[in-house]
């Protein structure tokens, strides 16, 4: 191993911002059984979808709209 590394001509990682991030959650068994039931019919992992579906909530810029009783 050097002592040194020379990173005056490195380039940034391209795929750096797409990096996911583990982390624990709370979902209903209701949503988790909705997107399992998804999975099962498309074939991609249920993780996945919810990854799918909250990335494109946030590219759409969504707002949640709740009105309590």
């Amino acid at each position: 191993m050097r002592e040194e590394y020379d990173f005056s001509n490195a380039e940034k990682n391209p795929y750096a911002r797409r990096l996911k991030k583990q982390i624990t959650i709370n979902i209903d068994s209701e949503a988790i059984d909705y997107f399992k039931s998804q999975a099962s019919d498309s074939g991609i992992p249920y993780q996945t979808l919810i990854n799918l579906y909250l990335v494109d909530c946030a590219k759409q810029k969504k707002q949640l709209k709740l009105a309590w009783n």
